[in-house]
């Protein structure tokens, strides 16, 4: 079901309410006789739903044996291509092979998928080995969340979990990296706003973007204090004002957390009727070497839209993980008594 309220919600509200890296992504060439629109108030139009299904599965990192290679040949493409194809007739398949384990993912049609393989190597595209600056030292020491991928975290407290997996914020990357699912951007304009409603954890970002300066650094939160500006037909955004400590660079906010001096640079450039650049520069003194920069296309797809994403059913899940660790522990304890 299509999450109209939300929709209706943030665009009322937007109505009342650094130095360049060394690697870019490659431009994307302007379709022929395509006119970049804009809105009835001037703006550049980024409105629609945006998707980067094509980029799921492309690491953050690039892999250390393709070097400083941001691209793939055609050829590789042309595999990735096939790949695809061949995944897209599995998904077709409404039978279970005979010795079939019982699980609790859903079917493999259920999922989603890429349209097209994505042509980079890596989501970071600068430094230009494609790979995230060294931590400093004051970083490597910061604890990290238990995330996704660990099906048996320790569970002594909730702060053993992500703020992801908790329901309360993947922050300003890992709501728009691509992962398995729940990758729509949809987004509305208001004269003097751009509103990013974010489908999975249902984040809405509201972006002043009549020259406002930045809230107090009193004022902090997990998505930041973001403020926008026209460059041209690309929407910048600069993100300050985070609360450190909370959530990371990495896919659904997972890594190192970032510190409360993390700044992030944004750039939204619409390069086509359904395309649209999106980079976003990355500075956190207190965390990382260096900056470095992350880039991806968003594409438009037929019959895409944001659907409810309702996280932990009844909030039952992290009473439920915490409860059912303690039982463990009795239970370790009991048969140890026993012995």
């Amino acid at each position: 079901m299509k999450n109209a309220t939300l929709m209706a919600a943030a665009a009322l509200f937007a109505l009342t309410s650094g130095p360049a890296l060394a690697q870019a992504a490659k431009p994307v060439p302007k379709p022929a006789g395509w006119t970049q629109l804009k809105t009835p108030w001037g703006d550049p139009d980024l409105q629609g739903t945006w998707t980067d299904d094509d980029c799921i599965g492309t690491p953050l990192n690039r892999p250390a044996d393709l070097g400083d290679r941001l691209y793939f040949t055609e050829e590789e493409l042309a595999q990735g291509q096939a790949r695809l194809q061949k995944q897209k007739q599995t998904d077709l398949e409404q039978t279970v092979a005979p010795d079939q384990r019982v699980g609790t993912g859903p079917p493999s049609h259920w999922g989603e998928r890429a349209r097209r393989p994505c042509k980079q190597t890596s989501l970071i595209i600068d430094p230009p080995n494609g790979r995230a600056p060294d931590l400093l030292p004051e970083a490597k020491a910061r604890p990290i969340p238990e995330g996704a991928g660990n099906n048996n975290p320790k569970a002594d407290s909730w702060e053993d979990f992500s703020y992801y997996i908790r329901c309360i914020s993947r922050g300003v990357t890992g709501s728009i990296f691509p992962v398995i699912y729940g990758n729509g951007q949809q987004i509305v304009q208001a004269p003097g706003y751009v509103t990013i409603l974010q489908e999975m954890v249902h984040e809405a970002r509201v972006i002043p973007t009549d020259g406002r300066p930045h809230a107090s650094p009193k004022i902090r939160s997990y998505m930041g204090d973001a403020r926008g500006h026209w460059e041209g037909n690309t929407l910048v955004v600069e993100t300050t004002n985070f609360v450190g400590n909370r959530t990371g660079i990495g896919l659904n906010g997972g890594g190192v957390p970032t510190s409360d001096e993390l700044k992030l640079i944004e750039r939204y450039t619409r390069v086509g009727p359904n395309e649209m650049h999106y980079e976003v520069t990355i500075d956190d003194p207190k965390t990382y070497t260096r900056p470095f920069k992350v880039a991806f296309p968003l594409t438009q797809e037929p019959g895409y839209q944001n659907f409810e994403y309702a996280c932990h059913e009844g909030n039952y899940a992290m009473f439920d993980s915490l409860s059912g660790a303690r039982a463990q522990e009795r239970a370790a304890a009991e048969a140890a008594n026993k012995k």
